[in-house]
């Protein structure tokens, strides 16, 4: 997908988050995860280190050493989605107390990659 799209599909997505509330930790988390997928995708398509063809879908999918490849120019993103698609097995597939904290930190988390791949020009 070309990074524009991902850019287009991540903004949708968040206006949609912006409507939930803290009762729906469990979409916050998801929406946040995906989200942060699409501006995780851009921004690498952005610096040219994953071609259109090349889209991640789960950190942990990846193959190490193209996880290193892309870690090499956006680790903090990289760690970040990691850390939302962590919560995900606990409070979205599991039912571990402290879902809407966890939300509230996937939404922060959110942010903080958003940022970083608007700055790679997304």
């Amino acid at each position: 997908m070309k990074a524009d799209a991902h850019r287009q599909r991540a903004l949708r997505i968040e206006a949609s988050l912006a409507r939930l509330g803290a009762a729906d930790w469990e979409m916050r988390i998801e929406a946040a995860m995906l989200a942060g997928t699409h501006w995780a995708n851009c921004a690498l398509h952005r610096h040219g280190v994953a071609p259109e063809a090349e889209d991640i879908v789960h950190t942990s999918m990846l193959v190490v050493n193209t996880l290193r490849k892309y870690a090499i120019v956006e680790p903090d993103l990289l760690r970040d989605l990691g850390e939302i698609e962590e919560l995900r097995p606990l409070y979205v597939r599991g039912d571990v107390p402290g879902g809407a904290a966890a939300a509230d930190r996937a939404v922060a988390l959110l942010a903080a990659i958003r940022a970083r791949a608007e700055r790679a020009g997304c």
